[in-house]
């Protein structure tokens, strides 16, 4: 059948017809075939070939094929055989962490922090520095300093590397938080990407931090027992990330799940944005204001009555001005979850689910479905492992479009 191709309009344009498809050929239909392979070993290994088949739908022809192919390139190994049944012993395969490795880092307002991750989602090494509002050049700094000591400490060598993703919050210098010097508008004229491609001149990969945080927790945390869930991400502001169906929702901008731009109320019946409330910069401030200094997020952990007393005032105010935006979200997209991560200590986070929660249940019988808010498995560095889970997935994981020809 030939392909009907769309006549232009009388005004010269050609009409819209919703989003253009088009066919693939063998070797991006092999190229995704081989990706969701290796991504039903990495959730579900030790697997055997059989077990495999059956869960991707692919012959056991074309199993054998890609697994000899995946197992020759290093990028899964046998773990042993599985004995019981007839016949000769079906050997299982797992995922390689050592095949390949790449590169997570987080620019935020209060701290930079770098990962480096290995194949299976684990990080091998780490650093973090507290620095409130860090200028390009000490990003790039930063990086150059860190990775080199990292790479050795981990015994990684930098062949090995796939590429850095970046989480970068959007908006940087348009949200305003306490504090926030002049000169931090410099970021307004310089691309991460640009400032940093030489440092391994290896692929660099930007992504948004709340939209990274999200696609890390959908790869490597709750993701693979939640399809759908909204990911809130606290840190000196607030963000938000959508996952529908297994996969990440970008809108049609690029900007779904931009939480903290919506307004509630202060205790005080003011209106401002979400994320002048519930941030850490908020709570922070607050803190301030009765002279406590909390240098990072663990000393929240750390502090006297006085000051507990106020990150428990935060705590029931946060509630009350996220209560209204996550009744909207259970109306309109019916997660399964909504996950809070970010730099906010766990045991924070979770008084902020439990208070959450406990103040949802009165909405239950006022809305269809009321998901259950809890702490996102990848939280404390969740921007950064999700930016690192970037040039992997480009290499690797499959993805909704894979076997789409670009057009």
């Amino acid at each position: 059948m030939r392909r009907k191709v769309p006549q232009p309009s009388p005004d010269n344009s050609t009409p819209s017809q919703g989003p253009e498809l088009s066919g693939t050929n063998l070797e991006r239909a092999g190229d995704h075939n081989q990706r969701v392979t290796l991504h039903a070993i990495r959730v579900n290994g030790p697997v055997t070939r059989k077990e495999l088949a059956a869960m991707t739908g692919l012959t056991g022809a074309a199993i054998a094929n890609i697994t000899n192919r995946l197992l020759k390139e290093r990028l899964v190994l046998q773990a042993g055989r599985l004995r019981g049944a007839r016949g000769q012993p079906a050997t299982k395969l797992v995922i390689n962490p050592d095949s390949c490795f790449s590169i997570g880092l987080n620019v935020d307002r209060d701290h930079v922090t770098l990962v480096v991750l290995d194949f299976v989602g684990r990080v091998r090494a780490r650093a973090s520095r507290e620095i409130a509002f860090a200028k390009p050049a000490t990003v790039r700094t930063f990086l150059q300093r860190s990775i080199g000591r990292m790479l050795e400490t981990a015994g990684i060598a930098r062949e090995r590397l796939v590429g850095i993703g970046v989480a970068f919050p959007d908006d940087l210098t348009r949200t305003h938080l306490p504090d926030q010097p002049e000169d931090y508008a410099v970021w307004a004229s310089v691309r991460i990407d640009d400032l940093i491609r030489d440092v391994l001149g290896i692929p660099v990969f930007v992504e948004n931090d709340a939209a990274a945080a999200a696609i890390g927790e959908m790869q490597f945390g709750s993701g693979q027992r939640y399809r759908s869930f909204f990911y809130l991400l606290v840190t000196a502001a607030i963000g938000g990330g959508l996952v529908a169906d297994g996969s990440y929702f970008r809108g049609a901008n690029g900007r779904s799940g931009e939480i903290g731009w919506l307004h509630s109320r202060t205790a005080s019946g003011e209106e401002t944005q979400l994320q002048r409330i519930v941030s850490l910069s908020a709570l922070y401030a607050r803190l301030a204001a009765i002279g406590i200094r909390v240098a990072s997020p663990r000393g929240l952990l750390r502090l006297a009555p006085d000051g507990q007393e106020i990150v428990d005032r935060w705590i029931h105010e946060s509630t009350e001005a996220l209560v209204g935006s996550f009744v909207a979200i259970n109306c309109l997209i019916n997660p399964e979850a909504i996950l809070i991560g970010g730099r906010l200590p766990a045991t924070l986070v979770d008084q902020l689910a439990r208070s959450l929660n406990q103040r949802m249940a009165g909405f239950a019988s006022q809305v269809p479905a009321i998901a259950p808010v809890a702490r996102a498995a990848t939280s404390d560095d969740a921007p950064a492992v999700g930016a690192a889970i970037l040039p992997l997935s480009d290499r690797f994981l499959p993805t909704r479009f894979a076997i789409l020809k670009p057009t």
